[in-house]
């Protein structure tokens, strides 16, 4: 068997390949086949435009997420505190990367705590992998996760695939579900399950709906694909020709939407996989997503300085706000539905 890197190794492993090399999906979004309709007359000033919402018992500015990312290294601690002191400028939520590292390791807290220290009021989110309920963890680790960092919620992240190609992964999914829910009904936050970019099923959508989830982060293919991310770090060829094959794997983020929207239409629906800018955003926001998470570019944003950073979610923001404005609409709640498809 290849040697298995450890935890920090494989996390600067990750920032490095998401920097520097081209990990993208081979497929898109499906995002580019809907189209808003434009009101040469929209009746509304801009200026008007109300992007704020409600969620979690907090109050966002935007219906923007930095989508979680890193944690356990030094580096990863650095671009943590930019993201979320931006966040914390900008009024939006963030997710930390995955708190398994801290949780083994705990010298590797402060770069996950980084997050509350430097945004006290922002919705944050903790982050462990689902899978680990099998391998030992249970309430007392995703309390943990939850009290490190003061989380408004926990994610626990989906990442079957990216565990079948890497060398030494966890592959033991059976069972899960019910784990699920048993957190679900224990922890005293918000409970989130989100891929990791490779989407929602209808079936997997109505099997976290009724482990009582209280959202589904969908995140689907046409982003970063983390089999090819698997694939520049794979110890021996045998590993990466296997994870080079699934560069096209997954259920597209607008599918994905649409699948939780179908089986659980009361339920709250993040979308990310691939989203690039704020138009994409709305249209995911028009198809039933309550709000929308990147990664990369603030990824990308953050490696440079907090500025960038604002500077992307300001971006992000004004381009919400004038698809809005250029639908005729002051509230994202009167989005849905001013959406057409042309494949």
């Amino acid at each position: 068997m290849p040697k298995v890197a450890p935890i920090d190794q494989r996390k600067s492993d990750h920032i490095r390949i998401n920097l520097e090399e081209d990990v993208r999906s081979a497929q898109t979004t499906g995002l580019e086949n809907y189209h808003f309709i434009h009101q040469a007359l929209p009746e509304i000033s801009l200026a008007d435009v109300d992007l704020s919402l409600p969620l979690f018992g907090k109050h966002l500015q935007a219906p923007l997420l930095i989508s979680s990312m890193t944690g356990g290294t030094e580096e990863a601690g650095e671009i943590n505190s930019r993201l979320a002191e931006a966040a914390q400028e900008t009024g939006i939520a963030m997710g930390v990367g995955s708190q398994r590292a801290a949780i083994e390791d705990p010298s590797q807290i402060p770069t996950f705590k980084i997050c509350r220290d430097v945004a006290p009021d922002i919705l944050l989110f903790a982050n462990l992998g689902a899978v680990q309920l099998n391998y030992g963890y249970g309430i007392d680790e995703c309390r943990r996760a939850v009290e490190m960092i003061t989380a408004d919620a926990l994610i626990l992240h989906l990442n079957p695939l990216q565990e079948a190609v890497q060398a030494g992964g966890n592959t033991d999914f059976s069972g899960l579900a019910k784990k699920i829910e048993d957190i679900c009904n224990e922890l005293e936050v918000p409970v989130i399950v989100k891929e990791v970019g490779w989407g929602v099923s209808e079936r997997t959508a109505r099997l976290l709906n009724n482990c009582g989830v209280d959202a589904i982060d969908v995140a689907g293919a046409g982003g970063t694909s983390w089999s090819q991310v698997e694939m520049h770090r794979a110890p021996d060829e045998f590993t990466r020709q296997l994870a080079a094959t699934f560069i096209d794997w997954g259920i597209i983020t607008a599918d994905s939407i649409l699948n939780v929207k179908k089986v659980a239409p009361d339920l709250t629906i993040f979308a990310s996989g691939g989203l690039k800018n704020g138009l994409d955003i709305a249209k995911s926001i028009a198809l039933g997503a309550s709000l929308g998470g990147m990664a990369g570019s603030f990824l990308k944003a953050a490696a440079i300085s907090t500025e960038k950073v604002v500077n992307l979610i300001e971006l992000t923001k004004r381009q919400i706000e004038v698809t809005s404005f250029a639908v005729g609409i002051e509230s994202l709640k009167e989005i849905t539905g001013k959406i057409s498809h042309h494949s």
